[in-house]
């Protein structure tokens, strides 16, 4: 099929409005994936209360640290103070125009602010008005205050994470944050498609939670069945073995290995220079592998160290066993393959900077290039203009009246 420029098509929320109330990190991740998908997403913002995921040694000239110029990119921005009557009418008005709301305050506070579900989707009965607090808007847990660790520690995730004996144990980088904002995207997406057909908008109260809490369910699902809690397996798995991570030569290097079949495990024997074990009853099976993975782990290990992790992958792999050497960051960042993985973006700030791209290609579709996070109010005379028709002395009456902060 040509791919010629006819045969283009445009980005798939190309013309969806998108009024972003959310802060920190999971509602603006969610909402930088719309942008990233042709979404016009225009942040609701205050200089009383300025937003950014986390302190950053990069703060820019407008006061964006550099966590916020990566979440926020493709986004525009207006101000307006919620706290001003004046402001809640305006924040209004621009929900009447909009296809999405979006927010994830803690429960009650939207509704508070005079801009709650039932208020917005009277005036706009297409809107797609999305909530993801910590723990839903409903139930014994709607007024509790979360963040990503609480979240883990609750949700169960910690007790599953790490080893057995290790304290409880998170996954860093603020995974449950991630986690939300990739649920309420895929929920957002769901609501748009049906509206194609019902003409009609739906309410999405999001659990940051039970997100976190339906990313272990096979574990979950065994604990209900047999009662028992689950073995904390580490670097192994209850799937494969041996399975884990190695020493290899030189300093803090290893490489990671997983043995799925009998047949992986007599190549994985020979190649390690224990033969015999590839007849031995101990390991002729998964379970007896598990049972005896102290001492094969061992024995991997002092093989492992004779080599670099690069000379340990290629001879597994060579041997038909999963492998790869463990990578650090810097690795990942500047590596061959990071060209598929990030992208550099023209960041007015900096010049450009170094960003992640979405980890998908859609063929014939022109997903938008990834564009500079805004500033504090900067758009807000053109979306005022665009959305809801406001004249240059609307604006400036706005401005005198200190709603525009």
């Amino acid at each position: 099929m040509s791919t010629d420029a006819s045969m283009r098509i445009p980005a798939p929320l190309a013309g969806i409005r998108v009024l972003d109330f959310t802060h920190v990190l999971a509602g603006p991740f969610c909402t930088r994936l719309l942008a990233d998908l042709g979404a016009d997403v225009v942040r609701v913002e205050s200089s009383k209360h300025p937003d950014h995921p986390w302190q950053s040694t990069f703060v820019s000239a407008d006061g964006r640290h550099a966590s916020y110029l990566n979440t926020n990119r493709s986004k525009r921005s207006i101000a307006i103070d919620l706290k001003n009557e004046m402001g809640q009418k305006i924040a209004a008005r621009l929900a009447a125009v909009s296809d999405i709301v979006i927010e994830n305050f803690s429960a009650g506070v939207m509704d508070r602010l005079n801009l709650g579900y039932e208020m917005l989707s009277a005036i706009n009965s297409r809107l797609i008005y999305v909530s993801m607090s910590g723990y839903g808007h409903s139930g014994p847990r709607r007024d509790w205050t979360s963040m990503n660790m609480n979240l883990q520690g609750y949700s169960g995730l910690m007790t599953v994470s790490g080893a057995e004996g290790d304290p409880p144990t998170a996954i860093s980088n603020s995974w449950n944050d991630y986690i939300g904002g990739l649920h309420a995207c895929f929920a957002i997406l769901q609501a748009l498609d049906e509206r194609r057909d019902s003409a009609k908008g739906r309410r999405i109260d999001l659990s940051q939670f039970e997100c976190s809490a339906a990313m272990i369910g096979s574990l979950l699902l065994s604990s209900a069945v047999d009662g028992k809690v689950p073995v904390r397996r580490g670097n192994r798995s209850d799937r494969s073995a041996p399975q884990g991570v190695y020493p290899c030569a030189g300093k803090d290097n290893w490489c990671a290995l997983s043995v799925e079949t009998n047949n992986q495990w007599q190549a994985l024997a020979k190649l390690i220079g224990q033969e015999r074990w590839a007849t031995d009853a101990r390991f002729e099976n998964l379970a007896g592998r598990h049972e005896n993975q102290n001492e094969i782990d061992q024995a991997i290990s002092t093989w492992s160290k004779q080599y670099s992790s690069q000379e340990v992958k290629a001879r597994l792999r060579a041997a038909g066993i999963s492998a790869d050497r463990v990578r650090r960051i810097n690795e990942v960042v500047d590596g061959a393959a990071g060209s598929t993985v990030f992208s550099q973006m023209a960041e007015r700030r900096v010049g450009s900077m170094r960003t992640t791209k979405l980890p998908f290609t859609l063929s014939s579709v022109d997903l938008p290039t990834p564009a500079s996070a805004p500033s504090l109010g900067e758009h807000s005379g053109e979306v005022l203009r665009a959305w809801i028709n406001c004249s240059d002395a609307d604006i400036e009456h706005l401005k005198r009246e200190q709603v525009l902060q």
